[in-house]
């Protein structure tokens, strides 16, 4: 199986309300809130995690969703935006999920509360983190219509439209940087 890619971009987030607004003028799609927790597990290359999602969906009134998904992913760990190949694979049954937990070694747990906004193609995700404070995250998705040289054009117009400034672009995962704490 071919991985996916995409181009990302992470940076500490100082406005929230702020970035809210921006994300909302240039959405083409609301996908809604979702509350994930993010199960990193030794791994000898790249990252694996199980994600497990209580997914709020764009419309308050709908009961969430609640899903499973084991995420691989390697991408370098740098300021600027930067490529990332990953692969996804739904967890269906949750005793899969409690099994690999307990078989795979925990590194870190990562809480989060995403809010996810969809500009074309980009991703748009404002994050506030537990233990670390509110970012913001680009994730212009690969394929026959978008390429890399697109990607990378597509998150700079959305970092300037944000007002990103160099001094707030993080080059790790908020696994990495709870880990460091």
């Amino acid at each position: 199986m071919e991985p996916a890619r995409n181009i990302e971009l992470k940076a500490r987030l100082h406005n929230l309300a702020a970035a809210r607004i921006i994300a909302q003028r240039v959405a083409t799609e609301y996908l809604g809130v979702q509350q994930q927790t993010d199960t990193y597990f030794y791994c000898p290359q790249g990252r694996l995690k199980l994600r497990e999602i209580v997914d709020y969906g764009p419309r308050p009134n709908e009961p969430p969703q609640r899903l499973a998904q084991l995420i691989s992913y390697d991408r370098p760990d740098e300021l600027n935006a930067k490529q990332s190949d990953y692969q996804i694979v739904e967890i269906t049954d949750p005793a899969r999920a409690v099994a690999l937990k307990r078989e795979m070694g925990i590194r870190v747990v990562v809480a989060k509360r995403r809010e996810i906004f969809l500009h074309d193609n980009v991703r748009i995700h404002l994050d506030e983190v537990t233990q670390l404070g509110t970012f913001l995250e680009f994730e212009a998705v690969l394929g026959l219509q978008v390429n890399a040289a697109a990607g990378h054009t597509q998150l700079a117009k959305l970092q300037q439209e944000f007002g990103i400034e160099p001094a707030d672009l993080l080059a790790t995962s908020y696994s990495d940087m709870l880990q460091a704490k």
